[in-house]
């Protein structure tokens, strides 16, 4: 699919301003260099949408207005030939991946290098964000290897069933160690000096990306000295009500109050008149009733997983209180915030083109991205039994049902297996430092517990969603170095941050 240009969303005339400001709106997506969406089945669109849409804006403006290189320390790529399965001896057949380097904070020929582990989306470069701060305080070189099956680092040229088993995390962690040995014996070759001297070598990612830094220490400790993992959903499970449960409680019980309102509204029109439903929201291109349920749940998840409550809720309660139209002002928040600002559009939810999207497109990975979560994770978000926000009919049955028309009948995800290969939320590494927002649904599935050999930290504050520490509070454009200045009390990220800095140091000091 081409992905849509800057011009195909914009009035005839727009001006400078306007210009900017949408600029601006559309840099807000690229928040977690591995992020993650809210729905676990289109999980990648909205990252891979807005990266698409952002490399389009900056495009569009004079360097004068908006500097590039504020988002991105390089964007120029490199390739390795890799292995496409690691776990079969006789296996010759090699694809190209893609991977970046920045070395101008490097502290060369031996400080340490940090590796920038990428997610379910097209890898467009190194982010300036606050990993480029801790590079540039220890001297070490950046670099970041995009995803298998993502962007432009495919084996195949369609995504059929058959050519998708060798897209799992095991797969992307051997990728990963192939990578590191790769770009070791390179330096070591560009700075003469003997092949068996090793950099000390960290690991950084955040939500899936965050969990595979964490696997990578667990399951490579001699190629990582350490990692740092973001938001990690290292627990892998199918019945993730908790997810409902955090957005309710993060958007405070106002806001909640509408939201279970506005659902019970929907919830009856939906039951008289489900086409007028899907037209109000202009979403009648979505056939199943229940896909259309699951746009307007991840809409209202996008805004708190995000940091965009108040975008949501200052509108919607004002509404309710006043006893005005809130499906309208829900309407409203939609159109705006989820299909123009964010650039999803309710053909996405069509399981339909989920179904046939075979062939490869750079810009997307919803089909990858659900394919992962339908055999590997889960993390179906249903509704909780009490008081939820979320539609009852978004359950566990829906959620398995649409993995078996997309991948074939009886496709499940093995949570239990994932578990048990990576531990779940008894993860047994060292060296792992896992951190989480206080407001983000996320971290239920992440590690939230210290242990002696692993730190946890909960950064607690307004605004404090998915990949505060590397982004700063998300309810402002792309920050250079993950400025945390609408998190609320600052302090809070501030004092995160130092004790993932005085950490990485005596790890450094004594290796």
């Amino acid at each position: 699919m081409k992905p849509l240009s800057l011009h195909d969303m914009l009035p005839t005339s727009v001006s400078k301003q306007s210009m900017r400001r949408i600029i601006m709106l559309i840099l807000i997506m690229f928040m977690c260099a591995v992020d993650v969406s809210p729905h676990t089945l289109r999980h990648s669109h909205f990252q891979n949408r807005a990266a698409a849409l952002r490399q389009e804006a900056l495009a569009a403006v004079p360097p004068s207005s908006y500097n590039p290189e504020n988002v991105f320390l390089t964007t120029s790529p490199r390739w390795l030939n890799q292995t496409l399965d690691h776990f079969s001896p006789q296996e010759s057949v090699r694809f190209p991946q893609r991977f970046f380097e920045f070395l101008d904070y490097f502290d060369a020929p031996n400080g340490p290098i940090f590796l920038i582990i990428w997610g379910e989306s097209t890898c467009y470069g190194i982010l300036n964000d606050y990993i480029a701060v801790l590079a540039k305080r220890f001297g070490a070189a950046l670099v970041s290897l995009e995803h298998r099956y993502y962007g432009f680092s495919s084996p195949f040229q369609d995504l059929k069933i058959e050519n998708l088993k060798y897209l799992n995390s095991k797969q992307a962690l051997s990728d990963l160690a192939a990578f590191r040995n790769h770009y070791q014996a390179l330096i070591n070759t560009r700075y003469k000096r003997s092949s068996n001297v090793d950099n000390l070598w960290f690991t950084f990612g955040g939500s899936y990306a965050g969990a595979l830094s964490a696997w990578f220490r667990l399951k490579f400790p001699h190629l990582a000295h350490g990692s740092l993992a973001s938001s990690a959903p290292i627990h892998a499970l199918e019945d993730y009500y908790e997810y409902d449960e955090q957005v309710a409680k993060s958007v405070g019980p106002e806001c909640a109050n509408a939201l279970r309102e506005l659902k019970d509204l929907v919830g009856y029109h939906m039951k008289t008149d489900a086409k007028y439903m899907k037209s109000f929201f202009g979403a009648k291109s979505i056939e199943d009733d229940n896909d259309f349920l699951s746009l307007l749940a991840d809409s209202t998840a996008a805004a708190v997983q995000y940091g965009f409550q108040d975008v949501l809720c200052k509108p919607l309660v004002r509404s309710y209180s006043k006893k005005k139209d809130i499906l309208a002002t829900y309407r409203d928040f939609v159109n705006h915030t989820i299909f123009f600002e964010f650039g999803i559009q309710p053909m996405d939810y069509n399981r339909e083109k989920m179904r046939n999207s075979t062939q490869m497109d750079s810009n997307s990975g919803s089909r990858q991205w659900t394919y992962q979560y339908c055999t590997e994770f889960g993390f179906f978000q249903t509704a909780p039994n009490r008081n939820s926000i979320r539609f009852t009919e978004l359950n566990m049955k829906y959620y398995l049902d649409l993995c078996s028309y997309i991948f074939g009948k009886g496709t499940i995800p093995k949570t239990s297996e994932t578990n048990l290969y990576y531990g779940g939320d008894n993860i047994a590494g060292t060296k792992i430092i896992f951190t989480n927002g206080s407001q983000d649904p996320w971290r239920h599935a992440s590690k939230t517990n210290s242990t002696n050999n692993e730190l946890a930290i909960l950064i607690e504050c307004q605004n404090c969603a998915h990949c505060v520490d590397l982004n700063g509070c998300p309810q402002f454009p792309f920050n250079p170095q993950g400025d945390g200045e609408l998190c609320h009390p600052r302090y809070s990220i501030q004092k995160a941050r130092e004790t993932i800095e005085t950490i990485m140091e005596s790890w450094i000091i004594n290796h």
